[in-house]
């Protein structure tokens, strides 16, 4: 306790530097631990979606009773959000007060009564055609309790048994324990907990060791005067360990202060695709455990370690002794590391790549979480050997320079660049998960179909959806028309004609041949089955009705012996199509009474959520048939996507935080130096150069192994994910540009470290 003390009297009573130096520990400490609770938080985030959502699912028999309720549920696409409604009956056999209730609701709606969420009452005065989706009078909100997420388009409708009907099933509660529709599938959890963790915590633990070993040699002069004066080796650890402790402790204060004030103002506003409520992301005692014990605790160990010289030998650093060279044993964690990571990646190069079933998971994971450490840990070594040998052997005087500083104080200068190597290796990584999570969600087509029932889409609206930005071609499906009632046609074949022009059709499909403008043709796909009567020969009725047409009247077309052969994607929405029918033939306004409308566009997902949202701005209220895709896991896609983005956008932030403050730190301890060797006769203009060389050299060298490394890890991630991508060259331009500009801005950093005036106070002895 007595060197405790000591520490803090020395921290507070030695100096107004000494005061900033200790506001800037605590500062970039809060920035990190806010970070890490974000982190810490998602899961929490993504369980409360989860957990909602199950709570409120129906519970569901098929043995109906006469009178007892009913519930019939309907998800469908709203643009590219999934619109939810639980049609509810209540039944005659029990009482209103003891039927269950959904979480969020007092009791179940009554027939006509409808319950919205706030985003789908919000969205009822924007767009009034979606009234059309809610039977009946809005007669309340749902509260937080039953919705997964603020944004979330929920509803539950209050109706009668016989318009539920047959597919209606018996309500017995609400509650599962398993959501029906995860916010992150399982399977997926783990790609990113592994890409957050690259992400952010790696750069966030080299970080808070930055902020404890600021001004690292001016206390270690300081720690070794004290045990020159008596004070035992662990006293003087204690000392130092003292300050580093006091300083994580109000900066883990301090940050989980600062992520409180983020999580309201984050929930309030949202992410792109991720909406949360404030007391989802509340802080856990598990949370807020980590923060304060784990940061200090960190400290602690860095700190002492950073008095370690100081404490063996004090005569050494008042003296300015040669240091000894870096530690070897960061190289061999990268070997190691390294050596997993490429084994992987022979395996492909041999034609027999590993998956990663069984022990493989967890070994690509710890390879690439050494080669990451190892990294970190080589760069002193590596800049210590490349400085030593340049020195040597360069006659330039700044080069020399440059490099002297950096053979005797390698530590000093990692310090400001780690964080920006370990941030280009992260990305790569990143990458990575992206791109294997494109490759399973994806379709596989390239193309992507929408079927629209023509009944629900004006003339108007049926010409701006062709129009919408992304549709590739706008055509028109009809099936013909069967007389149920009649038993010798009860048996007759239906056809289904594709009502679209030569072009129209080439672009549906993945090729066609024989095509005429003009004509009915036959279509024939020889990879599928066909109907035996649909033959050439045959007539098919197709009931028509609008303008120009009476009621009942029919056009009666006659399959002809001419024949398309075409190859449809898979899936496609006119795949099933038996004849080609020229938009001609049918008279202005006439609509057929079964009939749908078919786009189609590219099938990625940017270009399918566009899609999707253009169909529902011109026509809010119809059925979206995106055909082959789930909207439930476009949804997820666009949630990982906005974790993933806000992982990077973290790790930019502790990245450029642990070089300001390093470059900072930097700034104020090489003061003596600089001023020494100015003093001697060095122009402004040559020290300039030389702190420009002496953080651009390592620098350099860094994000170079940052990029072979990180592109080797990633490759080892997507060989063993299994996806069609296994080296992704394509992200080498964009990563070495992204290096490029890193340097630049670095060297650009270090032109202020010398200033025009010579302070030789700066140069007296402590």
């Amino acid at each position: 306790m007595r060197e405790f003390v000591l520490g803090l009297r020395l921290l507070f009573k030695a100096g107004r530097g000494n005061r900033i130096r200790f506001l800037l520990m605590a500062a970039g400490g809060s920035i990190g631990v806010c970070c890490l609770a974000l982190v810490l938080t998602v899961p929490s985030i993504l369980d409360a979606h989860d957990g909602r959502a199950a709570a409120r699912e129906p519970r569901t028999s098929s043995a109906r009773a006469a009178a007892a309720p009913l519930v019939l549920q309907r998800s469908d696409p709203y643009g590219s959000q999934p619109f939810t409604r639980v049609f509810v009956a209540r039944g005659t056999d029990t009482g209103p007060r003891t039927l269950q209730a959904p979480p969020g609701m007092r009791e179940l709606p009554r027939p006509g009564e409808v319950f919205v969420s706030p985003r789908v009452r919000d969205l009822l005065r924007e767009q009034p055609g979606i009234k059309g989706r809610l039977p009946g009078r809005v007669a309340g909100t749902i509260g937080a309790a039953g919705l997964a997420h603020p944004d979330e388009l929920f509803a539950y409708v209050g109706t009668t048994p016989d318009r539920i009907g047959d597919e209606g099933r018996a309500l017995e509660g609400f509650g599962y324990d398993y959501a029906p529709f995860p916010a992150v599938e399982p399977s997926t959890v783990t790609n990113l907990r592994f890409a957050l963790g690259t992400l952010v915590l790696l750069p966030l633990a080299i970080f808070l060791s930055v902020c404890a070993r600021l001004s690292a040699a001016g206390r270690a002069r300081r720690l070794a005067s004290l045990r020159l004066l008596g004070l035992s080796a662990k006293g003087t650890r204690r000392v130092n360990a003292a300050e580093t402790v006091t300083a994580a402790l109000i900066g883990a204060l301090l940050g989980l202060g600062e992520y409180w004030l983020l999580n309201q103002a984050m929930s309030r506003t949202g992410l792109p695709s991720l909406r949360w409520y404030p007391q989802d992301g509340a802080l856990s005692l598990t949370t807020t455990a980590v923060c304060l014990i784990g940061c200090p605790a960190l400290a602690w160990f860095t700190g002492r370690a950073g008095g370690r010289d100081a404490a063996a030998t004090p005569l050494a650093v008042r003296r300015t002794a040669v240091p000894k060279p870096p530690s070897k044993w960061g190289g061999l964690l990268l070997v190691t590391g390294l050596g997993i990571v490429s084994g992987y990646c022979a395996t492909d190069l041999a034609g027999r790549p590993a998956s990663n079933l069984g022990l493989n998971a967890p070994l690509v994971l710890a390879g690439v979480v050494m080669t990451g450490v190892g990294l970190v840990m080589t760069l002193p070594l590596i800049s210590y050997s490349v400085a030593r040998r340049v020195a040597r052997s360069t006659k330039s005087l700044t080069l020399g320079l440059a490099m002297r500083r950096n053979e005797v104080e390698p530590g000093s200068t990692m310090r400001v660049v780690t964080g920006l190597v370990t941030l280009v290796f992260a990305a790569s990584l990143a990458q990575g998960v992206l791109i294997q999570l494109e490759q399973v969600t994806r379709p596989s087509g390239p193309t992507q179909d929408y079927a629209l029932p023509l009944s629900g889409i004006s003339e108007r609206q049926r010409h701006e959806l062709a129009d919408v930005p992304g549709v590739r071609a706008a055509a028109m499906t009809m099936e013909s028309w069967v007389d149920l009632e009649s038993d010798s046609d009860a048996m007759a074949s239906q056809a289904t004609a594709l009502v679209a022009t030569c072009d129209q059709l080439e672009r549906l499909v993945r090729r066609s041949e024989g095509c005429v403008d003009g004509k009915v043709l036959r279509l024939t796909d020889p990879n599928s089955s066909q109907d035996p009567g649909v033959v050439p020969g045959a007539t098919f009725p197709y009931r028509m009705e609008g303008p120009g047409t009476a009621t009942g009247r029919q056009l009666d077309i006659t399959l002809p012996s001419e024949t398309i052969v075409f190859s449809a994607h898979n899936p496609s929405a006119v795949g099933s199509a038996a004849l080609l029918v020229p938009p001609s033939m049918l008279r202005e306004g006439a609509r057929p009474e079964s009939a749908r409308l078919v786009l189609t566009s590219s099938s990625d997902p940017d270009a399918v959520r566009s899609v999707l949202d253009g169909i529902g701005a011109v026509a809010p209220t119809v059925e979206i048939d995106p055909i082959g895709i789930n909207i439930q896991g476009l949804r997820q896609i666009s949630v990982i996507e906005t974790l993933l983005a806000l992982g990077m956008i973290m790790g930019l932030t502790i990245g450029a935080a642990a070089f300001v403050v390093s470059v900072t730190d930097r700034a104020v301890e090489r003061r003596p130096q600089v001023t020494a060797v100015t003093l001697l006769g060095a122009r402004a203009r040559t020290m300039r150069a030389v702190q420009c060389v002496q953080v651009v050299v390592p620098l350099g060298i860094g994000l170079a192994l940052a990029l072979v490394l990180g592109k080797l890890a990633e490759s080892c991630y997507l060989i063993t994910a299994g996806g069609d991508v296994q080296w992704d060259l394509a992200g080498v331009p964009v990563l070495g540009a992204a290096a490029a500009g890193v340097v630049a801005v670095a060297a650009l950093a270090t032109l202020p470290l010398v200033g025009r005036r010579i302070n030789p106070e700066l140069i007296r002895r402590d």
